[in-house]
């Protein structure tokens, strides 16, 4: 006999227990689960029986999840740039060309959510806008521009606010980021982990034809 999750009826962790891992962030990330990538399998257990427990009692988000914005979290999975699903114009491919340095011939690729680390401290790169937004917000992250690096009416450097000591940037919105994001044919490369273990907000903006991106 299978152990059903209290209030969560045909929901057996018995049988999530039994799935594995990656199956498990997906049907996490469809119950609306966020920070999935760094949850160990028993974390992902607790957290999709708590969002199936949640989602069955709020009177009709039980049906995915996805995109609901019913977090009060300021506007994450409201079907905007960088929602899930959205990849980009590159389907999350990386972009290359004459200036394509060595650290992007040597990170992991990634284009899509369901896509994981080979191991931790591994250098990733992609262009998904689905990814680059979930990694952000993961780390508190907003997205902003470096205020007196604009050209007219145009975004000057792309940063992330992590809320440090970052007098200098001027926050935007994820339209106007990936907008410029990719105007300039740029790939993100980034960290999910340290080789420690611990959660990484490192990143750099590059671009395969010229240098300083």
């Amino acid at each position: 006999m299978t152990n059903e999750t209290p209030g969560t009826p045909g929901l057996s962790e018995t049988e999530l227990r039994e799935m594995k891992v990656d199956e498990l962030r997906e049907k996490a990330r469809d119950s609306g689960v966020e920070g999935t990538s760094s949850m160990k399998k028993e974390e992902l257990v607790d957290a999709v029986s708590q969002a199936y427990k949640e989602n069955r009692g709020d009177g009709g988000k039980g049906d995915g999840g996805k995109g609901d914005g019913g977090k009060g979290d300021g506007g994450k999975g409201d079907g905007g740039a960088g929602a899930p699903g959205d990849r980009g114009p590159d389907d999350g491919h990386l972009r290359t060309g004459e200036q394509t340095s060595k650290s992007l011939k040597y990170s992991q690729e990634i284009t899509s959510l369901d896509e994981d680390p080979e191991r931790a401290g591994r250098s990733l790169a992609t262009t998904s806008h689905e990814v680059i937004r979930r990694w952000a917000e993961d780390r508190g992250g907003v997205p902003a521009t470096v205020e007196g690096t604009e050209h007219g009416d145009h975004l000057g450097v792309l940063r992330f606010d992590f809320g440090g000591d970052s007098g200098n940037l001027r926050h935007v919105s994820w339209d106007e980021w990936f907008d410029t994001f990719d105007a300039r044919t740029l790939n993100f490369l980034y960290q999910e982990e340290r080789k420690d273990g611990n959660q990484s907000t490192f990143f750099r903006l590059e671009s395969p034809d010229r240098e300083d991106a």
